[in-house]
């Protein structure tokens, strides 16, 4: 028993320093202007420019570590190996919040669509998509794997029309914002209030759920099986749900929607350390700061004439062909 530990121990300090070393690279490479346009330069960046670059590794950590929790969350409390703030439509939500509270504030004059405040409007918008969606997808047995994916589908799509008639009513100056940041973003120049509570808050959620790995692995037992080992899982769930939206919105407020990556990282940190929470809270965060990072790093040296490539778009462009994979494959059964 204690090698097999050491094992998942060891993985999953190789997958921290993956992570490190793609932070170390993202803060060596950058993009340099030449006679043939932008090329990519490897060195230690000026003192103006590293700056800069902290923040973008800052941002691609704490994001991808809020995704990665917040889909683990997911997929234990809905018992569904597919689930993830992106394809179940919390981002969708959190980003049409916010959307319309940037609406509101031009028309009201109040700044609350930005720093701190930005969070309340995207939390509100995930939690709502979340209860529409586990509303939809409850039978007599239970929820239903398969209809919570397509009614995740189906609100995030409504989500996106709904995002667009408040493009539509917003001045023509603040539409380019708007779309630019549902493209999904690494500021370079984050506001640190903002990084610093999402970051405070994956710090809070890998301590929790490492604290209450046991009443994780029971939640995946299902009602009957948790009631008959004397672990209630009603408060469990509700402070799953509010830990998953709190983090979903924190990530979408500080980066925009990013697809993905909530999905691949939990997957990603059963692979390594097994499907125990005490070791798998701790890996779904780093796997999801990873992804992102590599991610960041891989999209410096794209650009089609118009900048980089958002890392919103790329992450969609990797992210859909594993989603499929997995519904090939017949993930929608779920797993233990």
């Amino acid at each position: 028993m204690v090698r097999p530990y050491r094992r998942r121990l060891a993985a999953l300090a190789m997958l921290l320093a993956i992570a490190v070393f793609a932070a170390g690279l993202r803060f060596l490479i950058g993009r340099e202007w030449g006679e043939s346009g932008w090329r990519i330069e490897f060195a230690w960046p000026a003192e103006g420019i590293a700056g800069f670059r902290i923040g973008a590794i800052s941002v691609a950590a704490t994001v991808g570590a809020a995704l990665g929790l917040s889909g683990l969350l997911l997929q234990t409390l809905l018992r569904n190996p597919l689930a993830s703030p992106f394809v179940l439509g919390l981002s969708s939500g959190a980003t049409l919040g916010l959307a319309i509270a940037m609406l509101a504030s031009v028309v009201v004059g109040l700044g609350f669509a930005e720093g701190l405040g930005s969070i309340v409007p995207a939390f509100a918008g995930a939690i709502a998509t979340l209860g529409v969606v586990s509303l939809a997808g409850r039978r007599r047995e239970g929820l239903d794997p398969l209809t919570l994916v397509l009614a995740g589908v189906v609100i995030s799509s409504l989500c996106g029309a709904l995002l667009m008639l408040v493009n539509h009513l917003l001045p023509p100056g603040a539409r380019g914002d708007l779309v630019a940041w549902t493209m999904g973003r690494i500021d370079e120049q984050p506001e640190i209030p903002l990084l610093s509570a999402t970051a405070v808050g994956c710090i809070a959620g890998i301590g929790l759920g490492m604290a209450g790995a046991t009443r994780l692995d029971v939640a995946l037992l299902g009602e009957d099986e948790a009631r008959s080992i004397g672990v209630p899982l009603g408060a469990l769930r509700w402070s799953m749900l509010l830990g998953a939206g709190l983090l979903a919105a924190c990530a979408v407020a500080l980066a925009g929607p990013i697809a993905f990556v909530g999905l691949v990282a939990p997957h990603l940190g059963r692979i390594l350390v097994g499907s125990g929470h005490r070791l798998l809270v701790p890996a779904s965060a780093v796997a999801g700061a990873a992804l992102l990072l590599v991610a960041d790093l891989a999209r410096q040296p794209i650009d089609f004439g118009a900048g980089r490539l958002p890392i919103g778009v790329l992450t969609a462009l990797v992210g859909g062909p594993v989603f499929l994979l997995l519904l090939r494959r017949g993930r929608l059964e779920g797993w233990s």
